[in-house]
């Protein structure tokens, strides 16, 4: 490690190839259009929210401790763990991911796991980005679909396994994981409800609360999942780094092994001092 850095190709494919996962090009069926696709009918997306992992542009309030680049290489392992679990969700669920800027998607090659399939995301603020998400899912032929951020490498296979789940059968619903910070980390639905998504304080202690009102004001049943955390700022990264380092049960490995490089290089100082 260079510098207590690697390069953010390194860490792609040191993370890809860490735990045997398959990836190969971006392929013309891969990247998911507005005509209706019958491989992916019934089936519930677990659909990650997603930005592309360039230095400087995403974990922003992760630099310090981290570097730029380092937040970037950071922000991939998030991805691929994220991805991981969303593969171990069952066999109704398809892992999708809702990517910005259109053209970055061949970005994603060496970071998901090849039957991914890839959507541009539309819109501008979030909440019309989130609302267009749910409705070019189920468009292209998804039975219900469930929208996750990138921040929360820790959540299981578990939690996504209950939210589709929780999206079987004919109750209307919405099913949503709740961080600690007052967000969630993951909504999913079968039909796209505008008001769920207007006139939220995004990126506040607000965003629950204000949804499960809404949900509630237009009649919908609210499924609960587990509980998580998001990391985007440096406490939430030492709570992450406490949580991972030194314990063993597969949870986030590549995040594991890519904060755990940096202490062994450079010491536990180089995240909890600053």
């Amino acid at each position: 490690m260079a510098g207590g850095t690697l390069s953010l190709r390194a860490v792609r494919k040191a993370v890809t190839h860490s735990d045997g996962a398959d990836l190969d090009g971006v392929r013309k069926d891969r990247v998911l259009n507005s005509s209706r696709d019958e491989q992916i009918a019934g089936f519930c997306a677990l659909a990650i929210m997603t930005k592309a992992p360039r230095a400087g542009t995403v974990k922003t309030r992760l630099q310090p401790p981290l570097t730029p680049e380092e937040a970037a290489e950071l922000n991939v392992c998030f991805l691929r763990d994220t991805a991981r679990a969303i593969s171990r969700a069952g066999e109704k669920a398809r892992g999708v991911a809702i990517y910005t800027p259109a053209e970055a998607r061949h970005e994603y090659d060496e970071i998901l796991p090849r039957d991914f399939k890839l959507l541009p995301q539309r819109g501008d603020g979030f909440g019309e980005r989130l609302l267009l998400a749910t409705e070019d899912l189920l468009r292209v032929g998804f039975q219900s679909c469930c929208l996750i951020d990138s921040d929360s490498p820790t959540v299981t296979a578990e939690a996504f396994r209950e939210a589709v789940d929780a999206l079987q059968g004919g109750a209307e619903r919405v099913v949503l994981g709740p961080t600690d910070d007052g967000g969630y980390y993951l909504i999913g639905m079968k039909h796209a409800y505008a008001q769920l998504f207007a006139d939220i304080d995004w990126s506040t202690e607000r965003v629950f609360d204000q949804t499960i009102a809404r949900a509630r004001k237009i009649g919908l049943e609210v499924h609960m999942l587990p509980s998580f955390f998001d990391v985007d700022d440096r406490t939430a990264l030492r709570r992450l780094c406490d949580e991972l380092l030194g314990r063993h049960g597969g949870i986030a490995p590549a995040t594991t092994k890519f904060l755990q490089e940096i202490v062994d290089c450079e010491g536990r100082d180089r995240i909890w001092s600053q």
